[in-house]
């Protein structure tokens, strides 16, 4: 992941409503989630939730799909993947940091 990805993804996440919605969708998987079920779960407006989902969008953090009349929107779990590896990369000076090398959670 390049430095300026990770700059943008991290800027994207850093406003509450946002993390909020990305966390959403990370929980609904791979099944996504719509606008209005969105809005629905998160008490926001549906303008401001449509916003909050552009700028996600633009830094590569949730995917949006066409499905009849309806969008849904999921969480891009590779770029999540990528956005923890690079924050972790050097974790412990590059040892594995838990059991098994997980570098999801660094305990050094």
């Amino acid at each position: 992941m390049q430095e300026t990805d990770v700059v943008r993804a991290l800027a994207a996440l850093a406003q509450e409503v946002r993390l909020r919605v990305f966390r959403a969708l990370v929980v609904a998987g791979p099944a996504g989630l719509t606008p209005s079920d969105l809005a629905a779960q998160l008490e926001v407006a549906p303008n401001t939730l449509s916003f909050h989902l552009k700028e996600l969008s633009h830094a590569g953090l949730i995917s949006q799909e066409r499905q009849g009349r309806n969008l849904i929107y999921r969480a891009a779990f590779d770029t999540m993947n990528a956005l923890l590896a690079y924050l972790t990369e050097n974790c412990c000076e590059g040892q594995a940091c838990t059991p098994g090398g997980a570098a999801a959670s660094c305990h050094c």
